[in-house]
């Protein structure tokens, strides 16, 4: 694959999508896309590798039929409720006087040392902001001078074998994974505009699988956090209520949907499929709004007690912004603006050319993110996984030592 095209993989529990870019010098035009029905994931997390390989597989072709390019590597995605995000602070002594690029990496380092499970891997350090010495607030502190750095910064860690399973998934596909990106933050890098992530903002990625929150405040993530309920609760809400086939009742969710009983009108009806061959049924579509309103209220209410649990409810000036493909039910909008009392818009993806009109759809945010996300961090040390557990890296240590003694 050339180098000027980057690859954003959404590995999603609905379905997976891949989005190609080729980075300009007047920035990211996407040039291709291929989705597939997801069929091994729960939740965010990979229960089937076989499965979620093949989809990989057919959705990376069409992609590459698309874009007339060869896909090898990607940046993907990570989600679950195995993902866990809290603040850390770092505090170094500046040795020369004047902040240096390796003084700042050795702060990051510096705040990232505390204790993490060895079940638990880093996967983003993001520097919220620098102090140095008493003048905080600074979002880049190279070449400033001082003799005491501070770092204020959010840690995201998630499970070793999620991450490790998502990683054997793409390789068993055919396809180098140059860095795994929590989903929230590939979603704001498409949808937030660079005076919400200023003011600060909710973003809410509703997806089939996750719930994915973060909060922005100052142009960095003060908070993220990942509630394993989403699309598919309300399907299998719809199924059960309305003792309708899943698959029925996903169309059904798609195309009548709506999460506000109020804003339908009562003579509306819907035809619903029965089970085991019975006749379908006429229903008032009132009845699938009594079923749906109550979940979306319940997760929305899980959203809003997670913003005022982070203590940063107060910063978040500029509203919330809810993404992902659950997020294009009717009324969404305004039972989110009813239960977190702020003005609520849905987050359609921007920021890039090309084939907009086929990726201008809230439930491609998260590919389109990861492949804006890959172009701007091309320069960057990535923080990677590590492909071995603490057994093989025990076992590699032992080897050089016997070598040693030989």
């Amino acid at each position: 694959m050339e180098s000027n095209l980057i690859v954003g993989l959404d590995i999603g529990t609905t379905k997976i999508c891949a989005v190609v870019g080729e980075v300009s010098a007047g920035g990211v035009d996407i040039i291709g896309m291929g989705t597939h029905p997801s069929v091994g994931l729960r939740k965010g997390v990979v229960v089937n590798i076989e499965s979620t390989v093949n989809s990989i597989k057919k959705a990376v072709e069409e992609a590459e039929l698309m874009a007339g390019c060869e896909i090898t590597s990607v940046y993907a995605g990570i989600a679950g409720g195995h993902i866990k995000g809290f603040n850390s602070h770092g505090v170094i002594a500046v040795k020369s006087r004047e902040v240096t690029r390796s003084d700042i990496e050795r702060v990051i380092e510096a705040a990232k040392a505390i204790a993490i499970p060895l079940d638990r891997e880093v996967i983003h350090i993001l520097p919220q902001e620098f102090i140095v010495d008493d003048q905080d607030g600074i979002q880049d502190p190279l070449g400033m001078a001082g003799v005491r750095l501070e770092v204020k910064v959010h840690i995201i860690t998630g499970a070793v074998t999620s991450a490790q399973n998502i990683i054997r998934c793409a390789n068993k596909a055919g396809l180098d994974v140059c860095d795994i990106v929590l989903e929230s933050i590939a979603s704001s890098e498409t949808v937030l505009t660079p005076e919400e992530k200023e003011l600060g903002a909710v973003l809410i990625d509703f997806g089939g699988g996750t719930t994915d929150l973060a909060i922005f405040s100052n142009n960095s993530i003060k908070h993220t956090a990942v509630l394993a309920l989403g699309g598919n609760n309300l399907t299998n809400d719809i199924a059960v209520g309305l003792r309708t086939p899943h698959q029925a009742a996903e169309r059904i969710k798609k195309m009548h949907g709506s999460c506000l009983s109020s804003m339908i009108s009562k003579e509306e009806t819907l035809e619903i499929p029965s089970v085991g061959g019975r006749k379908p049924r006429m229903i008032s579509r009132q009845i699938l709004g009594e079923i749906l309103e109550p979940r979306v209220e319940e997760i929305f209410t899980l959203v809003n007690r997670e913003i005022l649990r982070s203590g940063f409810g107060d910063l978040v000036a500029s509203g919330v912004v809810i993404t992902g493909g659950a997020s294009l039910m009717d009324g969404i909008p305004e039972l989110a603006e009813q239960i977190f009392n702020l003005p609520c818009r849905r987050g359609y993806p921007q920021g890039f050319g090309g084939i907009t009109d086929v990726v201008n759809n809230p439930m491609y945010a998260t590919a389109v993110g990861l492949t804006l996300y890959g172009a701007r961090s091309i320069p960057r040390k990535k923080f990677r996984i590590r492909d071995h557990n603490i057994f093989f890296r025990v076992m590699e240590r032992m080897k050089k030592w016997f070598k040693e003694f030989m």
